[in-house]
């Protein structure tokens, strides 16, 4: 098992000293405004990585895994995985039997954001009732919105805890 880190300086610029939850957010329960951006970044770069990077390299074999991989994304900030495999990749005849494992790390934070939001994701609209989500009033983004982890579990293969 390869395991692959996507770094970048928007993922961590807005992070000094120990990361705690700042890499979320300057404290606790509040977002950064680039939040959405920088990890449907992450969600794509997951996705060329197994295509363009030497990650195997053997006496056997040497250069991109190629496309039968298995893609394990924990939590909301990786629930994109699945439907940008789903509509970018896959409806292209590409990564055809990839597949996706969604890991619920902590289900309290869920990427709850504004529903006006989801033009921004590049998807197309038939995954919008997979981000569809309401609750409760008293939350931060108030009323109907798009929520990462539903989708993520609503379009991935399996789902673990």
């Amino acid at each position: 098992v390869d395991r692959v880190f996507v770094d970048h300086p928007m993922f961590l610029e807005k992070v000094w000293g120990k990361t705690a939850s700042k890499i979320y957010g300057p404290k606790v329960g509040q977002d950064y405004v680039d939040n959405e951006l920088r990890f449907s970044l992450l969600c794509q770069a997951v996705l060329e990585a197994p295509r363009v990077l030497n990650l195997n390299c053997s006496k056997y074999f040497s250069g991109p895994y190629g496309e039968d991989v298995l893609f394990i994304a924990n939590d909301w900030h990786t629930a994109l995985i699945p439907c940008y495999l789903k509509s970018m990749y896959q409806s292209k005849g590409i990564y055809l039997n990839a597949k996706v494992a969604f890991c619920i790390h902590n289900i309290a934070y869920q990427g709850r954001f504004p529903f006006s939001d989801f033009s921004l994701l590049n998807l197309p609209d038939e995954y919008r009732s997979s981000f569809d989500f309401i609750d409760g009033y008293e939350k931060p983004i108030k009323g109907r919105k798009i929520n990462w982890m539903k989708a993520g579990i609503l379009e991935s293969h399996r789902v673990v805890t």
